[in-house]
């Protein structure tokens, strides 16, 4: 059986609001808790209209208290926009409350705007670099958990709380630099091919080919994250689908609006070009029956040696994205 996880946005819905969708993502964590999914992410997005997540590590506590089996993290905590003593900290207070049960996802990407990625950081990063100081933060983050060499500044602090462990690290991304990096250092990878320009079988067969053993990880965990829709017919989900289709072409015109009613995505008067731009990201977005998926999502776990798939749905009617997960959870 292929383990089947959940990456949740907190999707906004035109019509009802953030706290709604909050509140919504918690009713679907309970919900797929008692399916038997493996894991459930939370992203983390700042001043985004269209999402409502800025603070996995909440929501991360608030889940995993109102569920029983399933494990919870972050899909995921942005690092450059986090002092990693924070990080180590917070994901230690969850993993005391909830041994066993957390994961720690760690992205590169701001998650926002470059305005309010400034806004959001404690410290500019060394010019010498381009301003990217992730694999500074990565290592720093790596030594809270282990230890810091000799000598160094950091070194005569303990991290809070003391004695308990780091969750298990994952690296994400959606090209093949962090399936690379996640490899050196012996890390979990979660390549998202849910929004990524490039084919998931690169990074994802670099990842485990090039991986390396380390006390992050005695074996290589891949992740693929893929955006999936379900319904009893192929006709059914396409139309709910049309949300979600329309909702990703504003995204790509810089358009961070709700994800559109289903009415109003169906009505939507698309040109030419915008049909055809649909018809080219069909390979992002997995649609069909539960046996058209079967066939579909299985071929794509085998051809990118998948460990599991982490699906990510958009539906605005939240009793059809619940009904979406369960025929997956069938399969």
């Amino acid at each position: 059986m292929l383990p089947l996880s959940v990456l949740d946005l907190s999707f906004v819905s035109s019509g009802s609001t953030p706290t709604q969708a909050l509140h919504d993502t918690l009713a679907l964590a309970r919900h797929v808790d008692g399916l038997g999914y493996r894991r459930y992410w939370l992203a983390e997005h700042h001043a985004l209209p269209n999402v409502a997540s800025p603070a996995p590590e909440i929501m991360i506590g608030q889940i995993a208290a109102a569920t029983q089996r399933i494990r919870v993290g972050s899909g995921g905590i942005m690092l450059p926009n986090h002092a990693p003593l924070m990080v180590a900290e917070r994901f230690r207070v969850l993993e005391a409350l909830f041994p066993g049960r957390i994961d720690l996802g760690i992205g590169r990407a701001p998650g926002t705007d470059g305005i309010t990625a400034r806004a959001l950081r404690r410290r500019e990063a060394p010019s010498g670099n381009g301003g990217d100081d992730f694999l500074d933060r990565l290592q720093e983050l790596i030594f809270w958990d282990g230890g810091f060499p000799e000598g160094h500044p950091f070194g005569q602090i303990e991290a809070s709380p003391a004695g308990v462990p780091m969750p298990p690290l994952f690296l994400l991304g959606s090209s093949d630099y962090s399936a690379q990096l996640s490899a050196q250092i012996g890390a979990g990878f979660a390549f998202a091919q849910h929004f990524s320009g490039i084919p998931a079988e690169g990074p994802m067969r670099a990842y485990r080919n090039g991986f390396t053993p380390s006390r992050l990880g005695a074996e290589p965990q891949a992740i693929l994250a893929v955006a999936a829709i379900c319904a009893e017919t192929d006709e059914e989900a396409e139309r709910l689908a049309s949300s979600a289709r329309l909702s990703t072409l504003r995204r790509e015109r810089g358009e961070y609006r709700p994800l559109p009613s289903l009415e109003e995505a169906l009505a939507y008067p698309y040109t030419p070009s915008e049909r055809a731009r649909i018809e080219q990201g069909r390979d992002r977005l997995h649609v069909g029956s539960p046996e058209t998926l079967r066939a579909r999502l299985t071929a794509l776990a085998e051809s990118t040696g998948a460990d599991e798939l982490m699906i990510v749905t958009a539906v605005p009617d939240q009793k059809a994205r619940h009904e979406s997960y369960r025929l997956l959870a069938q399969l």
